[in-house]
């Protein structure tokens, strides 16, 4: 097989590619007007009470809604949140009006959907992020804020399920989507965050990891 004709064939074509990018770039643009601006607001709400009052933030996610859970936590950090992700081996107990953060697409994700019933059980309050509003996780939120992205769920719909089945998402249309669009949905988060809690960039960054 000749390798160079391959690579040199795949630099002349990058038709898929070019698609997923146009498709990627296109639904982030139409990202502002696709959010509710008082689910938004709600959220943020919530956030700087369990700020305020020193509550713990617990962040959950499966996959690549888990990696963005991360980032987000990070930057919740270094604003100054007592906050977690689910799963770290020093994330404490989540109690009473402490704030878990659920991220999922799909709203069925299974890891996602107990994390939420458990943090139900002991009286903190959950906020969903997901693209569907008649989801398990949706009905079990105290607020929610829809994120669009996918169009349809996995006919498995548990994330760990379908690692093991060996079923994958197609690229851009489907899981991708949610979680490029929730990434710069938390991202501005943060920043709305930052205004209110007169918060800067130079104050962040003391509470930044200097060992990694």
């Amino acid at each position: 097989m000749d390798r160079t004709w391959i690579a040199v064939s795949s630099m002349e074509n990058l038709k898929a590619f070019y698609a997923a990018l146009d498709e990627i770039l296109a639904f982030l643009k139409d990202l502002k007007d696709k959010l509710d601006r008082s689910q938004v607001d709600k959220m943020i709400g919530m956030l700087l009470e369990a700020w305020g009052w020193g509550k713990i933030t617990l962040i959950v996610g499966a996959g690549r809604s888990g990696l963005v859970g991360r980032a987000f936590a990070m930057r919740l950090m270094h604003l100054g949140f007592r906050t977690y992700v689910v799963g770290e081996t020093i994330t404490p107990a989540i109690g009473p009006n402490d704030v878990l953060i659920a991220i999922s697409g799909s709203g069925s994700t299974g890891v996602v959907v107990t994390a939420a019933e458990a943090a139900k059980k002991v009286g903190a309050k959950v906020i969903a992020v997901t693209s569907f509003k008649d989801s398990p996780l949706a009905k079990l939120a105290d607020h929610i804020v829809i994120v669009p992205g996918r169009t349809k769920t996995a006919r498995e719909e548990d994330y760990f399920s379908r690692q093991i089945l060996g079923i994958h998402e197609p690229l851009a249309p489907l899981g991708t989507l949610f979680e490029l669009g929730c990434a710069v949905f938390l991202d501005s988060v943060v920043a709305e965050l930052m205004y209110r809690l007169g918060k800067s960039e130079v104050e962040m960054k003391f509470r930044h990891a200097i060992i990694e």
